[in-house]
Protein backbone atom coordinates (compact mmCIF):
# COMPACT_ATOMS: atom_id res chain seq x y z
CA UNK A 1 0.00 0.00 0.00
CA UNK A 2 1.34 3.73 -0.30
CA UNK A 3 2.36 5.26 2.71
CA UNK A 4 3.06 8.99 3.06
CA UNK A 5 6.68 10.53 3.61
CA UNK A 6 5.78 10.85 7.46
CA UNK A 7 4.70 7.16 7.97
CA UNK A 8 8.22 6.02 6.08
CA UNK A 9 9.76 8.19 8.48
CA UNK A 10 7.99 7.45 11.37
CA UNK A 11 8.46 3.72 10.82
CA UNK A 12 12.30 3.70 11.44
CA UNK A 13 11.56 5.48 15.29
CA UNK A 14 12.84 2.85 17.53
CA UNK A 15 10.76 3.62 20.63
CA UNK A 16 12.64 4.04 24.45
CA UNK A 17 12.06 1.15 27.29
CA UNK A 18 13.00 1.67 30.56
CA UNK A 19 16.36 0.59 31.68
CA UNK A 20 14.24 -2.62 33.62
CA UNK A 21 12.68 -3.48 30.36
CA UNK A 22 16.27 -2.92 28.33
CA UNK A 23 17.96 -6.68 28.82
CA UNK A 24 17.16 -9.81 30.80
CA UNK A 25 14.54 -8.91 33.58
CA UNK A 26 14.16 -9.87 36.81
CA UNK A 27 9.96 -9.60 38.70
CA UNK A 28 10.01 -7.65 41.98
CA UNK A 29 6.97 -8.80 44.59
CA UNK A 30 5.31 -6.14 46.66
CA UNK A 31 2.67 -6.79 49.58
CA UNK A 32 -1.15 -8.41 48.51
CA UNK A 33 -3.39 -5.70 47.45
CA UNK A 34 -6.83 -5.65 48.02
CA UNK A 35 -10.07 -4.07 45.92
CA UNK A 36 -11.03 -0.15 46.19
CA UNK A 37 -13.95 -1.00 48.11
CA UNK A 38 -16.21 -3.76 48.63
CA UNK A 39 -13.54 -6.11 49.22
CA UNK A 40 -15.79 -9.03 50.28
CA UNK A 41 -18.15 -9.40 47.21
CA UNK A 42 -15.20 -8.85 44.84
CA UNK A 43 -13.55 -11.70 46.82
CA UNK A 44 -16.04 -14.08 46.32
CA UNK A 45 -16.55 -13.30 43.01
CA UNK A 46 -12.57 -13.17 42.17
CA UNK A 47 -11.66 -16.02 44.24
CA UNK A 48 -8.50 -17.14 42.04
CA UNK A 49 -7.18 -13.75 41.44
CA UNK A 50 -8.45 -11.22 44.24
CA UNK A 51 -5.43 -10.22 46.53
CA UNK A 52 -2.69 -11.27 44.33
CA UNK A 53 0.95 -8.31 45.36
CA UNK A 54 1.58 -5.78 42.59
CA UNK A 55 4.94 -6.42 40.80
CA UNK A 56 7.46 -4.61 39.21
CA UNK A 57 10.46 -5.25 36.71
CA UNK A 58 14.44 -4.89 38.10
CA UNK A 59 17.18 -5.43 35.78
CA UNK A 60 17.85 -8.70 36.25
CA UNK A 61 20.87 -11.53 35.01
CA UNK A 62 19.39 -14.13 33.51
CA UNK A 63 17.19 -13.89 30.42
CA UNK A 64 14.31 -15.87 30.47
CA UNK A 65 13.95 -17.88 27.62
CA UNK A 66 9.95 -18.87 27.99
CA UNK A 67 7.98 -20.75 25.23
CA UNK A 68 4.77 -19.02 24.66
CA UNK A 69 2.32 -18.18 22.08
CA UNK A 70 0.42 -15.14 22.54
CA UNK A 71 -3.74 -14.15 21.26
CA UNK A 72 -4.00 -10.11 20.97
CA UNK A 73 -7.38 -8.71 21.09
CA UNK A 74 -7.94 -4.77 20.22
CA UNK A 75 -11.27 -4.04 22.31
CA UNK A 76 -13.32 -1.11 21.84
CA UNK A 77 -12.83 2.20 20.71
CA UNK A 78 -9.53 3.19 18.88
CA UNK A 79 -6.87 5.04 20.26
CA UNK A 80 -3.47 6.04 19.30
CA UNK A 81 -0.68 3.71 20.20
CA UNK A 82 -2.35 0.41 19.94
CA UNK A 83 -0.15 -0.79 17.17
CA UNK A 84 3.14 -0.25 19.44
CA UNK A 85 1.55 -1.74 22.08
CA UNK A 86 1.33 -4.72 19.81
CA UNK A 87 4.74 -4.02 18.21
CA UNK A 88 6.41 -4.05 22.16
CA UNK A 89 4.67 -7.51 22.21
CA UNK A 90 5.80 -8.87 19.47
CA UNK A 91 9.48 -7.60 20.24
CA UNK A 92 9.53 -8.93 23.43
CA UNK A 93 8.22 -12.59 22.87
CA UNK A 94 10.74 -13.16 20.11
CA UNK A 95 13.55 -11.82 22.28
CA UNK A 96 12.04 -14.23 24.99
CA UNK A 97 12.26 -17.21 22.37
CA UNK A 98 12.39 -17.02 18.41
CA UNK A 99 10.05 -19.83 18.00
CA UNK A 100 7.39 -18.02 19.58
CA UNK A 101 4.23 -16.75 18.09
CA UNK A 102 1.76 -13.87 18.19
CA UNK A 103 -2.04 -14.16 16.51
CA UNK A 104 -4.24 -11.10 16.47
CA UNK A 105 -7.90 -11.87 17.15
CA UNK A 106 -9.64 -9.74 14.57
CA UNK A 107 -11.95 -7.16 15.11
CA UNK A 108 -11.96 -7.02 18.60
CA UNK A 109 -13.12 -9.79 21.55
CA UNK A 110 -15.65 -11.23 18.82
CA UNK A 111 -12.58 -12.89 16.77
CA UNK A 112 -11.53 -14.80 19.37
CA UNK A 113 -15.36 -16.19 19.97
CA UNK A 114 -15.26 -16.60 15.94
CA UNK A 115 -11.93 -18.18 16.11
CA UNK A 116 -11.14 -15.20 13.20
CA UNK A 117 -7.17 -14.55 13.42
CA UNK A 118 -3.87 -13.48 11.71
CA UNK A 119 -0.02 -14.22 12.70
CA UNK A 120 1.42 -11.52 13.68
CA UNK A 121 5.31 -11.80 11.41
CA UNK A 122 7.86 -9.78 11.00
CA UNK A 123 6.97 -8.16 7.91
CA UNK A 124 3.72 -7.76 8.59
CA UNK A 125 4.04 -5.63 12.21
CA UNK A 126 7.08 -3.73 10.57
CA UNK A 127 3.81 -1.60 8.37
CA UNK A 128 2.11 -0.86 11.19
CA UNK A 129 5.14 0.43 13.70
CA UNK A 130 4.37 4.01 15.07
CA UNK A 131 1.10 4.41 13.48
CA UNK A 132 -2.12 5.62 14.35
CA UNK A 133 -5.48 3.21 14.13
CA UNK A 134 -6.28 -0.19 14.93
CA UNK A 135 -6.22 -1.32 11.90
CA UNK A 136 -3.46 -4.06 12.06
CA UNK A 137 -6.29 -6.29 13.43
CA UNK A 138 -9.05 -3.93 13.91
CA UNK A 139 -11.50 -3.40 17.16
CA UNK A 140 -14.83 -4.24 18.28
CA UNK A 141 -17.20 -3.81 21.32
CA UNK A 142 -18.10 -7.33 21.57
CA UNK A 143 -18.66 -8.01 25.59
CA UNK A 144 -16.66 -10.99 27.05
CA UNK A 145 -18.73 -12.06 29.55
CA UNK A 146 -20.57 -15.36 29.05
CA UNK A 147 -19.24 -19.29 29.71
CA UNK A 148 -19.90 -20.48 26.52
CA UNK A 149 -17.76 -17.55 24.89
CA UNK A 150 -14.70 -18.16 27.02
CA UNK A 151 -15.84 -22.20 25.89
CA UNK A 152 -15.92 -21.10 22.52
CA UNK A 153 -12.75 -18.95 22.89
CA UNK A 154 -10.53 -21.79 24.48
CA UNK A 155 -11.06 -24.05 21.53
CA UNK A 156 -8.51 -22.08 19.09
CA UNK A 157 -6.78 -21.09 22.16
CA UNK A 158 -6.08 -24.68 22.17
CA UNK A 159 -5.73 -24.80 18.47
CA UNK A 160 -3.34 -22.37 18.19
CA UNK A 161 -1.11 -23.60 21.64
CA UNK A 162 -1.54 -20.02 23.30
CA UNK A 163 -0.64 -19.41 26.63
CA UNK A 164 -2.02 -16.08 27.03
CA UNK A 165 -4.12 -13.42 25.94
CA UNK A 166 -3.63 -9.86 25.98
CA UNK A 167 -6.30 -7.48 25.79
CA UNK A 168 -6.02 -3.50 25.29
CA UNK A 169 -8.82 -1.84 25.96
CA UNK A 170 -10.59 0.68 28.88
CA UNK A 171 -12.48 0.05 32.00
CA UNK A 172 -15.30 -2.28 30.79
CA UNK A 173 -12.58 -4.61 28.30
CA UNK A 174 -10.02 -4.82 31.17
CA UNK A 175 -13.14 -6.00 33.77
CA UNK A 176 -13.94 -8.49 30.68
CA UNK A 177 -10.49 -9.70 30.92
CA UNK A 178 -10.09 -9.94 34.42
CA UNK A 179 -13.54 -11.80 34.47
CA UNK A 180 -12.21 -13.88 31.54
CA UNK A 181 -9.05 -14.53 33.64
CA UNK A 182 -10.69 -16.04 36.52
CA UNK A 183 -12.71 -17.90 34.85
CA UNK A 184 -9.59 -19.69 33.19
CA UNK A 185 -8.12 -19.88 36.67
CA UNK A 186 -10.96 -21.63 37.98
CA UNK A 187 -11.11 -24.00 35.07
CA UNK A 188 -7.80 -24.68 35.85
CA UNK A 189 -6.92 -24.29 31.76
CA UNK A 190 -3.70 -22.48 32.05
CA UNK A 191 -4.39 -19.72 30.12
CA UNK A 192 -3.02 -16.23 31.42
CA UNK A 193 -5.16 -13.05 30.28
CA UNK A 194 -3.47 -9.65 30.63
CA UNK A 195 -5.08 -6.36 30.40
CA UNK A 196 -3.67 -2.93 29.01
CA UNK A 197 -4.46 0.50 29.95
CA UNK A 198 -6.08 1.86 26.89
CA UNK A 199 -8.78 5.12 26.49
CA UNK A 200 -8.47 8.23 25.16
CA UNK A 201 -10.62 9.61 27.55
CA UNK A 202 -7.99 9.12 30.30
CA UNK A 203 -10.65 8.16 32.85
CA UNK A 204 -8.86 4.83 33.03
CA UNK A 205 -6.00 6.21 35.93
CA UNK A 206 -5.47 5.58 39.90
CA UNK A 207 -2.38 5.24 41.97
CA UNK A 208 -0.81 2.82 39.78
CA UNK A 209 -2.04 3.80 36.36
CA UNK A 210 -0.82 7.31 35.63
CA UNK A 211 -2.46 7.55 31.90
CA UNK A 212 -4.46 5.57 30.06
CA UNK A 213 -2.59 5.28 26.25
CA UNK A 214 -3.87 7.40 23.29
CA UNK A 215 -4.78 10.19 25.82
CA UNK A 216 -1.75 12.33 25.14
CA UNK A 217 -2.21 12.16 21.27
CA UNK A 218 -5.68 12.62 21.30
CA UNK A 219 -5.65 15.92 23.57
CA UNK A 220 -2.38 17.31 21.47
CA UNK A 221 -4.24 16.64 18.03
CA UNK A 222 -7.84 18.07 19.67
CA UNK A 223 -5.94 21.43 21.15
CA UNK A 224 -3.65 22.07 17.74
CA UNK A 225 -7.48 22.39 15.94
CA UNK A 226 -9.02 24.37 19.19
CA UNK A 227 -5.85 26.56 18.58
CA UNK A 228 -6.63 27.18 14.75
CA UNK A 229 -10.03 27.65 15.46
CA UNK A 230 -8.71 30.23 18.31
CA UNK A 231 -6.51 31.69 15.85
CA UNK A 232 -9.38 32.25 13.34
CA UNK A 233 -12.02 33.73 15.76
CA UNK A 234 -9.90 36.19 16.88
CA UNK A 235 -8.70 37.02 13.30
CA UNK A 236 -12.54 37.24 12.43
CA UNK A 237 -13.77 38.92 15.65
CA UNK A 238 -17.40 37.93 15.11
CA UNK A 239 -18.44 34.26 16.08
CA UNK A 240 -18.42 32.21 19.05
CA UNK A 241 -16.85 28.73 19.16
CA UNK A 242 -18.67 25.91 20.92
CA UNK A 243 -16.47 22.70 20.75
CA UNK A 244 -17.62 19.90 22.01
CA UNK A 245 -14.67 17.28 23.06
CA UNK A 246 -14.63 12.80 23.50
CA UNK A 247 -14.94 12.26 27.09
CA UNK A 248 -17.65 10.21 28.06
CA UNK A 249 -17.86 9.80 31.78
CA UNK A 250 -15.37 12.26 32.47
CA UNK A 251 -13.37 16.13 31.61
CA UNK A 252 -9.98 14.94 31.53
CA UNK A 253 -10.08 16.05 27.96
CA UNK A 254 -11.86 19.37 28.11
CA UNK A 255 -9.75 20.40 31.05
CA UNK A 256 -6.11 18.99 29.43
CA UNK A 257 -7.17 21.16 26.17
CA UNK A 258 -8.28 24.08 28.22
CA UNK A 259 -4.89 24.03 29.74
CA UNK A 260 -3.35 23.94 26.40
CA UNK A 261 -5.22 26.61 24.59
CA UNK A 262 -6.63 28.63 27.64
CA UNK A 263 -10.62 29.29 25.69
CA UNK A 264 -13.02 31.61 27.36
CA UNK A 265 -15.06 28.92 28.47
CA UNK A 266 -14.71 25.67 29.66
CA UNK A 267 -17.03 23.29 31.46
CA UNK A 268 -15.91 20.74 33.59
CA UNK A 269 -18.95 18.12 34.30
CA UNK A 270 -18.39 16.96 37.63
CA UNK A 271 -17.74 20.60 39.03
CA UNK A 272 -21.28 20.92 37.27
CA UNK A 273 -22.51 18.04 39.40
CA UNK A 274 -20.91 18.48 42.55
CA UNK A 275 -22.37 22.27 42.69
CA UNK A 276 -26.05 20.67 41.85
CA UNK A 277 -26.23 23.28 38.71
CA UNK A 278 -29.46 23.47 36.22
CA UNK A 279 -28.92 23.50 32.30
CA UNK A 280 -30.09 27.20 32.54
CA UNK A 281 -27.92 28.10 35.33
CA UNK A 282 -24.70 26.26 32.90
CA UNK A 283 -26.26 28.80 29.84
CA UNK A 284 -26.51 31.74 32.59
CA UNK A 285 -22.82 31.23 33.22
CA UNK A 286 -22.27 30.69 29.63
CA UNK A 287 -24.20 34.04 28.85
CA UNK A 288 -22.35 36.17 31.42
CA UNK A 289 -19.48 35.72 30.00
CA UNK A 290 -20.61 36.77 26.16
CA UNK A 291 -22.39 39.79 27.67
CA UNK A 292 -18.82 40.76 29.50
CA UNK A 293 -16.71 40.19 26.48
CA UNK A 294 -19.46 42.16 24.34
CA UNK A 295 -19.62 45.33 26.58
CA UNK A 296 -15.59 45.31 25.63
CA UNK A 297 -16.42 45.17 22.32
CA UNK A 298 -15.12 41.67 21.35
CA UNK A 299 -18.30 39.25 20.33
CA UNK A 300 -16.33 36.29 19.76
CA UNK A 301 -15.03 33.56 21.85
CA UNK A 302 -14.78 30.19 22.75
CA UNK A 303 -16.02 27.24 24.57
CA UNK A 304 -15.42 24.02 25.65
CA UNK A 305 -18.00 21.14 26.88
CA UNK A 306 -17.15 17.74 27.50
CA UNK A 307 -19.14 14.73 25.37
CA UNK A 308 -20.46 13.40 28.69
CA UNK A 309 -21.53 17.17 30.12
CA UNK A 310 -25.74 16.54 29.90
CA UNK A 311 -25.34 13.09 32.40
CA UNK A 312 -23.04 15.35 35.01
CA UNK A 313 -26.15 17.91 35.37
CA UNK A 314 -27.71 16.38 38.13
CA UNK A 315 -31.89 16.51 38.03
CA UNK A 316 -31.04 14.76 34.05
CA UNK A 317 -28.01 12.51 35.69
CA UNK A 318 -30.92 11.58 37.85
CA UNK A 319 -33.11 11.05 35.12
CA UNK A 320 -30.81 9.22 33.20
CA UNK A 321 -30.09 6.43 36.23
CA UNK A 322 -33.71 5.42 36.23
CA UNK A 323 -34.37 5.56 32.58
CA UNK A 324 -31.52 2.93 32.67
CA UNK A 325 -33.47 1.05 34.94
CA UNK A 326 -36.51 1.30 33.47
CA UNK A 327 -35.02 0.14 30.44
CA UNK A 328 -33.38 -3.03 31.23
CA UNK A 329 -36.50 -4.30 33.07
CA UNK A 330 -38.77 -2.98 30.40
CA UNK A 331 -37.48 -1.86 26.93
CA UNK A 332 -39.11 -5.01 25.15
CA UNK A 333 -42.72 -3.99 26.18
CA UNK A 334 -41.79 -0.09 24.50
CA UNK A 335 -39.56 -0.64 21.51
CA UNK A 336 -41.88 -1.34 19.14
CA UNK A 337 -44.28 1.68 19.89
CA UNK A 338 -44.42 4.84 17.41
CA UNK A 339 -42.37 8.06 18.91
CA UNK A 340 -45.32 9.29 20.81
CA UNK A 341 -46.83 6.11 22.57
CA UNK A 342 -42.93 5.59 23.41
CA UNK A 343 -43.15 8.59 25.08
CA UNK A 344 -46.41 8.37 26.88
CA UNK A 345 -45.32 5.08 27.99
CA UNK A 346 -41.83 6.73 29.72
CA UNK A 347 -43.63 9.37 31.39
CA UNK A 348 -46.07 6.88 32.70
CA UNK A 349 -43.53 4.89 34.68
CA UNK A 350 -41.11 7.46 35.64
CA UNK A 351 -40.77 8.83 39.31
CA UNK A 352 -42.60 12.26 39.26
CA UNK A 353 -39.72 14.23 39.63
CA UNK A 354 -37.95 12.52 36.99
CA UNK A 355 -40.77 12.77 34.63
CA UNK A 356 -40.49 16.33 34.94
CA UNK A 357 -37.59 16.83 34.05
CA UNK A 358 -38.02 14.54 31.07
CA UNK A 359 -40.45 16.70 29.82
CA UNK A 360 -38.78 19.65 29.95
CA UNK A 361 -36.11 18.24 27.29
CA UNK A 362 -36.21 19.32 23.87
CA UNK A 363 -38.02 16.09 21.88
CA UNK A 364 -34.99 14.51 20.01
CA UNK A 365 -33.02 14.96 23.01
CA UNK A 366 -34.97 13.14 25.12
CA UNK A 367 -35.84 10.68 22.56
CA UNK A 368 -31.93 9.98 22.26
CA UNK A 369 -31.87 9.79 26.21
CA UNK A 370 -34.97 7.23 26.16
CA UNK A 371 -34.17 4.97 23.08
CA UNK A 372 -30.31 5.26 21.96
CA UNK A 373 -28.27 2.80 23.60
CA UNK A 374 -24.57 1.51 23.05
CA UNK A 375 -24.01 -2.13 23.58
CA UNK A 376 -23.20 -1.75 27.08
CA UNK A 377 -26.81 0.14 27.55
CA UNK A 378 -25.28 3.51 28.11
CA UNK A 379 -26.72 6.57 26.67
CA UNK A 380 -25.08 7.54 23.61
CA UNK A 381 -24.26 10.95 24.48
CA UNK A 382 -21.93 11.65 21.42
CA UNK A 383 -25.31 11.86 19.38
CA UNK A 384 -26.69 14.62 21.11
CA UNK A 385 -25.88 17.89 19.86
CA UNK A 386 -24.98 19.41 23.30
CA UNK A 387 -23.24 22.09 21.76
CA UNK A 388 -26.05 23.16 19.61
CA UNK A 389 -28.53 22.67 22.13
CA UNK A 390 -26.18 25.12 25.14
CA UNK A 391 -25.65 27.70 21.90
CA UNK A 392 -29.54 28.13 21.29
CA UNK A 393 -30.30 28.37 24.90
CA UNK A 394 -27.43 31.24 25.17
CA UNK A 395 -28.70 33.24 22.18
CA UNK A 396 -32.22 32.85 23.68
CA UNK A 397 -31.35 34.20 27.02
CA UNK A 398 -29.40 36.75 25.47
CA UNK A 399 -32.20 37.93 22.96
CA UNK A 400 -34.18 37.84 26.39
CA UNK A 401 -31.07 40.74 28.11
CA UNK A 402 -30.97 42.84 25.44
CA UNK A 403 -35.03 43.28 25.46
CA UNK A 404 -34.30 44.26 29.48
CA UNK A 405 -31.24 46.37 28.39
CA UNK A 406 -29.14 44.11 29.76
CA UNK A 407 -26.90 43.04 26.65
CA UNK A 408 -25.79 45.27 23.72
CA UNK A 409 -23.60 42.77 21.64
CA UNK A 410 -24.01 40.50 18.81
CA UNK A 411 -23.89 36.89 19.34
CA UNK A 412 -23.05 34.09 16.27
CA UNK A 413 -22.10 30.25 16.87
CA UNK A 414 -20.04 28.29 15.13
CA UNK A 415 -20.84 24.40 16.50
CA UNK A 416 -17.77 21.80 16.49
CA UNK A 417 -17.63 18.03 17.87
CA UNK A 418 -13.76 16.90 17.89
CA UNK A 419 -14.15 12.89 18.57
CA UNK A 420 -12.95 10.52 15.77
CA UNK A 421 -10.16 12.92 15.07
CA UNK A 422 -8.14 12.41 17.91
CA UNK A 423 -8.87 8.78 18.00
CA UNK A 424 -6.47 7.41 15.43
CA UNK A 425 -4.30 9.92 15.19
CA UNK A 426 -0.19 9.32 14.98
CA UNK A 427 1.37 8.38 17.98
CA UNK A 428 3.18 11.13 19.85
CA UNK A 429 6.83 10.33 21.08
CA UNK A 430 5.53 10.15 24.77
CA UNK A 431 2.33 7.49 23.26
CA UNK A 432 4.77 5.49 20.82
CA UNK A 433 7.29 5.18 23.40
CA UNK A 434 4.41 4.84 26.89
CA UNK A 435 2.67 1.91 24.25
CA UNK A 436 6.06 -0.20 23.27
CA UNK A 437 6.81 -0.37 27.22
CA UNK A 438 3.17 -1.88 28.10
CA UNK A 439 3.14 -4.16 25.35
CA UNK A 440 7.17 -4.89 26.67
CA UNK A 441 5.76 -5.53 30.44
CA UNK A 442 2.94 -7.63 28.96
CA UNK A 443 5.22 -10.02 27.74
CA UNK A 444 7.38 -9.91 30.36
CA UNK A 445 4.24 -10.51 32.99
CA UNK A 446 2.89 -13.73 31.03
CA UNK A 447 6.85 -15.24 31.18
CA UNK A 448 6.32 -14.86 34.93
CA UNK A 449 3.27 -16.86 34.73
CA UNK A 450 1.11 -13.85 36.03
CA UNK A 451 -2.74 -13.87 35.00
CA UNK A 452 -5.28 -11.66 35.65
CA UNK A 453 -3.04 -8.31 35.57
CA UNK A 454 -2.94 -5.08 33.66
CA UNK A 455 0.43 -4.23 32.32
CA UNK A 456 1.49 -0.90 34.06
CA UNK A 457 4.55 1.99 33.39
CA UNK A 458 5.11 4.77 35.93
CA UNK A 459 6.98 7.86 36.70
CA UNK A 460 6.34 9.01 33.54
CA UNK A 461 7.47 12.48 34.01
CA UNK A 462 10.86 11.28 34.02
CA UNK A 463 12.97 10.19 30.84
CA UNK A 464 12.35 7.08 29.73
CA UNK A 465 15.45 5.15 31.21
CA UNK A 466 13.93 6.18 34.88
CA UNK A 467 10.21 5.01 33.72
CA UNK A 468 8.97 2.03 36.29
CA UNK A 469 7.16 -0.67 34.35
CA UNK A 470 5.35 -3.88 36.49
CA UNK A 471 1.96 -4.43 36.77
CA UNK A 472 -1.12 -4.49 38.76
CA UNK A 473 -4.07 -6.82 39.81
CA UNK A 474 -6.96 -5.84 37.89
CA UNK A 475 -9.23 -6.92 41.09
CA UNK A 476 -7.01 -4.22 42.72
CA UNK A 477 -9.07 -1.48 40.78
CA UNK A 478 -12.49 -2.54 40.84
CA UNK A 479 -15.82 -1.73 42.77
CA UNK A 480 -19.60 -2.96 42.47
CA UNK A 481 -21.65 -0.35 40.25
CA UNK A 482 -25.22 -0.79 39.24
CA UNK A 483 -25.17 -1.62 35.41
CA UNK A 484 -28.39 -2.07 33.29
CA UNK A 485 -30.24 -2.51 36.35
CA UNK A 486 -28.01 -5.06 38.71
CA UNK A 487 -24.81 -4.48 40.44
CA UNK A 488 -22.13 -5.70 38.91
CA UNK A 489 -18.04 -5.66 39.45
CA UNK A 490 -16.31 -3.04 37.27
CA UNK A 491 -13.38 -0.96 36.90
CA UNK A 492 -14.16 2.26 38.81
CA UNK A 493 -13.68 5.21 36.53
CA UNK A 494 -11.42 8.39 37.43
CA UNK A 495 -13.45 11.47 37.32
CA UNK A 496 -11.65 14.82 37.49
CA UNK A 497 -10.54 15.74 40.74
CA UNK A 498 -11.77 19.33 41.63
CA UNK A 499 -9.05 19.30 44.67
CA UNK A 500 -6.41 18.01 42.57
CA UNK A 501 -3.63 20.77 40.77
CA UNK A 502 -4.57 20.21 37.25
CA UNK A 503 -8.19 21.36 37.79
CA UNK A 504 -7.46 24.28 40.51
CA UNK A 505 -4.23 25.15 38.54
CA UNK A 506 -7.08 25.58 35.59
CA UNK A 507 -9.98 27.44 37.86
CA UNK A 508 -7.08 30.05 39.17
CA UNK A 509 -6.90 31.59 35.70
CA UNK A 510 -10.09 30.96 33.97
CA UNK A 511 -12.02 34.41 34.88
CA UNK A 512 -8.81 35.88 33.29
CA UNK A 513 -9.20 33.77 30.53
CA UNK A 514 -13.03 34.57 30.47
CA UNK A 515 -12.95 38.12 29.95
CA UNK A 516 -9.66 38.52 27.78
CA UNK A 517 -8.17 37.32 25.01
CA UNK A 518 -5.62 34.51 25.80
CA UNK A 519 -5.52 32.20 23.62
CA UNK A 520 -2.40 29.84 23.42
CA UNK A 521 -1.45 28.31 19.53
CA UNK A 522 0.01 24.84 20.65
CA UNK A 523 0.40 23.62 16.90
CA UNK A 524 0.60 20.13 15.54
CA UNK A 525 2.57 17.06 17.14
CA UNK A 526 6.09 17.39 16.69
CA UNK A 527 8.00 14.41 16.50
CA UNK A 528 11.49 15.57 15.48
CA UNK A 529 13.32 18.93 17.44
CA UNK A 530 14.01 19.85 20.84
CA UNK A 531 13.27 17.43 23.38
CA UNK A 532 11.12 20.05 25.57
CA UNK A 533 8.84 20.25 22.10
CA UNK A 534 8.67 16.79 20.76
CA UNK A 535 8.75 14.74 24.28
CA UNK A 536 6.43 16.85 26.36
CA UNK A 537 3.83 15.08 28.40
CA UNK A 538 0.60 15.86 29.00
CA UNK A 539 -0.02 18.92 31.33
CA UNK A 540 -2.36 17.03 33.33
CA UNK A 541 0.22 14.60 33.90
CA UNK A 542 3.26 17.29 34.82
CA UNK A 543 0.69 18.94 37.21
CA UNK A 544 0.02 16.06 38.67
CA UNK A 545 3.41 14.50 38.92
CA UNK A 546 4.39 17.81 40.41
CA UNK A 547 5.53 18.13 44.45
Amino acid sequence: MEISALQKERAAYQPKLPKALQGAVKLKEGEPTQSVANQQEIKELFPNTYGMPLVEFVPGEEANSAEVNIGVILSGGQAPGGHNVISGLFDAVKKLNPSNRLFGFLMGPGGLVDHKYVEITSDFIDQYRNTGGFDMIGSGRTKLEKEDQFEKGLEVIRELNIKAIVIIGGDDSNTNACVLAEYYAAKKYGVQVIGCPKTIDGDLKNDQIETSFGFDTACKTYSELIGNIERDCNSARKYWHFVKLMGRSASHIALECALQTQPNVCLISEEIEKNDMTLNQVVENIAEVVACRAAQGDNFGVVLIPEGLIEFIPAIGRLIQELNDLLASHGADYKDLDKQAQREYILKHLSAENAATFETLPEDVARQLSLDRDPHGNVQVSLIETEKLLSAMVEALLAKWAKEGKYNGKFAAQHHFFGYEGRCAAPSNFDADYCYALGTSAAQLIAAGKTGYMAIVKNTTAGTDEWKAGGVPITMMMNMERRNGEMKPVIRKALVELDGKPFKTFASQREDWAKNTCYVYPGPIQYWGPSEVCDQTTKTLQLEQSK
